[in-house]
């Protein structure tokens, strides 16, 4: 056996059952000794089938190439094109690998000029994670019992823009698309985070595309929770005020109908605000944060503790010196 490239610890030949152990993304070349009539390499893979090497010749076990992750699993990163069939050998061997290595989820990501490799992984037992528009992740859990993989992102997270000027007049807005459409009635700019966006920099984003209105950031006045939204996912909706850097109003045309500044009071007394209670609440409290001791929550720049992202600990700053 020549095991030169992969050293002791990760080559280990069972006299008994001639299995070979190695490590993910390594070709592990054995050939037999004179005096062998053959050798077996068990691969244990999931077709059960025993590979027989000849005397003397020289066979290449395969892996795909993967790395480990934090909690006993691997992940797997398609880059070169591949034949279905050839993958599915690959896979299977790699799959029989892993769980001698007790490797526990597998994570497989396929780029979209990969689709030809969608069935043959599902044909293993690997089932759809989630989706974006460049990729696929499909995962597999190896042990016998329940799998602990984490599921896919369960909320959808969205804003919307408290903005009052000086005259206590509200930014309010009527929407050309959506449920609003056509019913008349005028509500706060709102809109949807994006990937990678902070609450504070999303509201302040909407409404400038909105209505042209730059502001800044002041607090979280409230939060809601509603479940089985948009394509079934959970929601979190926040209020956020924001303060008004300039008043000159100027709509997109693609999705508001119209835009303005609106008493307060007028923007409350609406019969659809004061009919529906989430509606009445937000207008309370909002009206509460002007006229009364109402306090939100304020952002403050923090990090993440163990990759040191940006990220904003939002929290009610009264009584609490940081």
């Amino acid at each position: 056996m020549n095991c030169g490239t992969l050293g002791p610890l990760f080559c280990l030949l069972d006299l008994l059952t001639g299995s070979i152990i190695v490590p993910s993304g390594a070709t592990v070349r054995v050939a037999t000794p004179v005096s062998s009539n053959c050798m077996s390499i068990m691969t244990s893979s999931s077709s059960g089938v025993e590979q027989v090497v000849p005397e003397n010749r020289i066979q290449e076990i395969k892996l795909l190439n993967a790395s480990d992750d934090a909690y006993g699993g691997v992940t797997v990163n398609m880059k070169e094109t591949m034949d279905s069939d050839d993958f599915s050998s690959l896979l299977r061997a790699s799959i029989s690998q892993w769980r001698q290595q007790g490797k526990k989820g597998i994570w497989i990501k396929l780029p979209i000029e990969h689709v030809n490799l969608v069935e043959p992984a599902v044909t293993e037992g690997f089932w759809y994670h989630h989706a974006e528009p460049a990729y696929l992740m499909l995962v597999y859990w190896i042990p016998k019992t329940p799998h602990t993989l984490p599921a896919n992102a369960s909320h959808r997270v969205g804003i919307g823009a408290f903005v009052m000027n000086h005259k206590r007049e509200v930014l309010v807005v009527q929407e050309i698309m959506g449920a609003f459409k056509g019913t008349g009635v005028w509500k706060f700019p709102t809109g949807v985070v994006d990937e990678g966006e902070d609450l504070c920099e999303a509201a302040i984003r909407e409404v400038k595309e909105e209505t042209g209105i730059e502001t800044e950031f002041v607090e979280v006045l409230a939060f809601r929770q509603s479940h089985k939204s948009f394509f079934g996912k959970s929601d979190l909706f926040f209020v956020c005020m924001l303060r008004p850097l300039s008043f000159d109003i100027q709509i997109q045309n693609l999705e508001i109908e119209s835009a303005q500044w609106m008493l307060a009071e007028e923007y409350a007394a609406q019969p659809f605000v004061q009919k529906h209670k989430l509606f009445d609440y937000v207008a309370k409290i909002c009206l509460a944060k002007k006229d009364k001791d109402y306090t939100g929550f304020s952002a403050v720049s923090t990090s993440t503790v163990f990759s040191g992202k940006k990220s904003n600990l939002y929290f009610n700053n009264q009584g609490v010196e940081l």
